[in-house]
Parts: C-alpha cells; sequence; structure tokens
C-alpha cells in the first residue's frame, strides 16, 4: 500500500509501511493483526481523549491491534523493526464514536429505510473517523446480522453496539422498528429475546409512561442490559431520570433543578444529539453545495444530492420535524448546564436526517458542544472516553496501553481549533489503516440501491 498517495498527504512520511495492512473490521478475530507486528507512530501532537493537556512531540506503539505505549519521543522507545508513520505537524486522538445514529435508517430523510445499503453508511463512519457507533432503534435481525457480520471479519465497518428494536407504547412512533408494548410479560420476553440475540442496550420510546420504565428497566437488569429511553417533552425529565435508566437519548427541553440532582444521584447520562437541531432548522446547508462538502460528497451518491437540496434549500417534499432556535438553544444551554454539574455528556447525532449525514454529523456534534461552552478537549471526551463509559467498556476509547487502537490523525489542533477534527489524514482501526479511498463512492462498483418505504407511523 502507498500510504502516500493514498491519504493524498505528501507532509505524512511512513517508513518501513508499505506492507502495513489496511483495515477491516472493528472486533474482527480473523483478520486481527499479527501480535508480532508493531507499529509506531511518532511526531504526533496527542490527544488522549481523557480531557487532560495534549503531549507535545508523542509517540504511540502500536503492537498487534492494541496500544503498547504513549509517551513523548524522549521517554517512549521504538522497539527495533518497528512500522513508522511519522506524523510530525499533525494531532493523533482516539477514534471518534457517535453513540445515536440508525443504520436501518438508512434512508437520508430520517424516515426512510435501507437495508441493502447500509455498507455505504458503514464506509461514511470509517471515512470520518467514526470508529464506533451505537444504533438506536433498528429492525432486530438486520442490525444483528450486520453486528455479527462485522465482529467476524466479513464485513468493513466500525464497532458496532445496537439495541434493535425499540420498546414503545401500544401504537408506536415507528411501527416497522419497535415493539409494541401492552403488558409487562410481554416487554420481558422481547428482553429476553434481545439479549439472545446479543443486543448491548434496550431503548425505550414515548408511549411508554415512566411506570412502565420502571418495568422495563427491572426486565433489562435481569438480563444485565442498560436502558437508553427517548421520551420526547420528558427527555431531562425527574420523573423518567427517577426511573433507572441509564441515558436519555437526547439532551431534552427545559431541565429542572430536581431532575438534575437526580440524574447526578442516580448517575444518568445523557447523549447530545444537538446537531439534530441544526438538521431541522436546515441552517447550515442553506446556499451550500453538498456535494463538495468534506466527508459528505465522496462517500455519498450523487442521486441523494437532488432531493435533499429540494427539501432542505426549498423547503419541497419530505418534512423532517421541527424546531426553532428557541428549541436550539435549549439544547446548548441544557449541555452546558448539565455539564457544569457533573452529569457525562456522551456524543451522538441521531443520524440520519435531512442535512445530517452519518460519519460527518459527529464532527458537527463535537463544534455545537464547543459552541455551548465546553472546551474543545472537553467537547472531544464526549466522543471517546465518555462513550467508551457509557458502554462499560474498558478496551477503547482512550490512547493508553491496553486500549484498542483505534486512532484519528489529523492536519491541526483540535484542541485549538474543535473543526480540525475534520482535517483527516489517517485513520488506524486496530491497528490497521484504513484505506480511506477504498471507502468513496464509486458509481461504477455500486449496485445503486434505493432507499424505500418508511419506518415512520402513518397516521
Amino acid at each position: 500500500m502507498n500510504l502516500l498517495s493514498q491519504q493524498r498527504l505528501p507532509t505524512l512520511v511512513v517508513l518501513m509501511a508499505l506492507s502495513l495492512p489496511a483495515a477491516g473490521c472493528a472486533e474482527s478475530d480473523n483478520g486481527a493483526v499479527p501480535q508480532s507486528t508493531v507499529t509506531a507512530i511518532i511526531g504526533a501532537h496527542i490527544i488522549d481523549g481523557k480531557g487532560g493537556e495534549p503531549l507535545a512531540n508523542g509517540v504511540i506503539v502500536i503492537r498487534g491491534d492494541l496500544i503498547e505505549a504513549v509517551g513523548s519521543a524522549s521517554s517512549t522507545m521504538v522497539p527495533d523493526g518497528a512500522r513508522i508513520i511519522d506524523v510530525t505537524g499533525h494531532t493523533a486522538l482516539p477514534g471518534l464514536a457517535d453513540m445515536h445514529v440508525h443504520l436501518g435508517q438508512g434512508g437520508w430523510d430520517g424516515t426512510t429505510a435501507d437495508s441493502l445499503g447500509f455498507q455505504r453508511y458503514l464506509n461514511a463512519h470509517l471515512y470520518a473517523g467514526v470508529t464506533t457507533v451505537l444504533t438506536l432503534g433498528d429492525a432486530g435481525p438486520h442490525i444483528q446480522q450486520i453486528h455479527d457480520e462485522l465482529k467476524a471479519g466479513r464485513l468493513l465497518g466500525p464497532r458496532v453496539y445496537f439495541a434493535g428494536p425499540v420498546f414503545d407504547g401500544p401504537e408506536p412512533w415507528w411501527p416497522e422498528i419497535s415493539y409494541a408494548i401492552s403488558s409487562v410479560p410481554q416487554m420481558q420476553g422481547y428482553v429476553r429475546r434481545l439479549k439472545a440475540a446479543g443486543a448491548h442496550v434496550i431503548k425505550g420510546y414515548e408511549g411508554l409512561p415512566d411506570e412502565m420504565l420502571v418495568h422495563l428497566v427491572e426486565a433489562a437488569a435481569q438480563e444485565e442490559l442498560p436502558v437508553i429511553v427517548d421520551v420526547f417533552d420528558r427527555n431531562g425529565s425527574a420523573g423518567s431520570a427517577a426511573t433507572g435508566i441509564t441515558a436519555f437519548a437526547h439532551l431534552g427541553g427545559e431541565v429542572s433543578d430536581e431532575a438534575i440532582e437526580i440524574m447526578l444521584r442516580e448517575g444518568v447520562a445523557t447523549i447530545t444529539t444537538a446537531t439534530l437541531a441544526d438538521a431541522r432548522l436546515r441552517w447550515r446547508q442553506r446556499g451550500g453545495d453538498f456535494a463538495e462538502a468534506p466527508l459528505v460528497g465522496a462517500v455519498t451518491p450523487p442521486w441523494v444530492f437532488g432531493p435533499l437540496t429540494d427539501v432542505v434549500i426549498r423547503g419541497q417534499g419530505t418534512s423532517y420535524g421541527s424546531g426553532g432556535t428557541e428549541w436550539r438553544s435549549t439544547l446548548l444551554h441544557n449541555a452546558k448546564r448539565m455539564f457544569d454539574a457533573g452529569i457525562m455528556l456522551v456524543a451522538g447525532t441521531d443520524a440520519p436526517a435531512p442535512g445530517l449525514f452519518f460519519g460527518e454529523g459527529i464532527h458537527r456534534e463535537l463544534e455545537l458542544l464547543v459552541e455551548a461552552g465546553l472546551t474543545p478537549l472537553q467537547a472531544i471526551s464526549t466522543a471517546t472516553r465518555n462513550a467508551a463509559a457509557l458502554m462499560k467498556a474498558d478496551d477503547w476509547g482512550t490512547l493508553e496501553p491496553g486500549k484498542r487502537a483505534d486512532v484519528l490523525i489529523v492536519d491541526g489542533d483540535p484542541a485549538v481549533s474543535i473543526g480540525d477534527t475534520r482535517n483527516i489524514a489517517v485513520v488506524l482501526q486496530g491497528g490497521r489503516v484504513v484505506d480511506r479511498q477504498q471507502l468513496e463512492f464509486d458509481s461504477s462498483t455500486d449496485p445503486g440501491y434505493r432507499a424505500a418505504g418508511s419506518v415512520a407511523r402513518p397516521w
């Protein structure tokens, strides 16, 4: 592999690395990097994802798929024979995580389904340096198969955690990807079913009142599964926070002092999804050229841009939710208020939606968290350390010995300018260099699948 030409950044120098294998999938056992393979990233400005000050002129030693050492150039030995990636002038940080997506709702409008085109969406995440996602609402067997094939190494894509169908009331908002719950025994049976399928979390939805959420949490606890909820106007509410849930899926509306106190006491986290407000307001995209946007145009089929432009810029066709500038301000205010109170914020986007794209969206989310008042380093931690903490994972999320070698190398310094996370030079996943050019959309090889139907409530 010619990494220089692949990454199109002549400032990067790769020594003894022409045979460095390209990345497969995040959890692959079949395609694991041999433990005898040692790679050293040198000259890096290192952001470890834990929130501390960056390390200048740092070294990251990777053995197989794990980080072996992180430190300064003066104190960290590079093993003899290591493959060297010289990233002088660039910043290394952990691969990013988007902890609220819907891979089965691959349609650009957020309501249509795309069961066949999922590889494009996996590609879009990796292309943008997103090495982990949590998908919170999909057809069960479909997302289970995607997860299993990624883990087995037969699919290319980020590490995927999944919830499967959401638990909603008798008249669910998303019928095709929901369990319509009418009794506690029914709920318990579905939880056991998802546990057997390998689900990592349970998602409760708006149609379940708080008293039913208590039963859902109890059923999930029997299977050692956390519960994340989207309960619309009750997101961030004291009543829902007191049910035993692990996290809210969105920042919510007005949050009371009582709710903050309960969330702190119960350890309830919040997934941010502030960029959803931008998508609904359609501010970012007005007058913009989607096809030329970095991290979007290269991985998006060109036939998406016509109807997307009609919806976002001209206001025609399908509508996706609503929300005004006051709602956006409330979300950002909530983010800072919760952060200052000590509530764990976890970055997520709720992609896809019109103008909200897989992969690119998490970079916008970090920018909005900085706009809310977090420092760039604090924002980065929401998509690295905090994301892993939400899943109680101790093997990824930060750059430190023993963690998986998921590394994002960017041009610039995101600790100073958060937008520099977009300036991607190299992505390493499990110690392997991702061939980003391979992930770009190619009309000559793409089968041309279109999203079909809708998973939204028809009344």
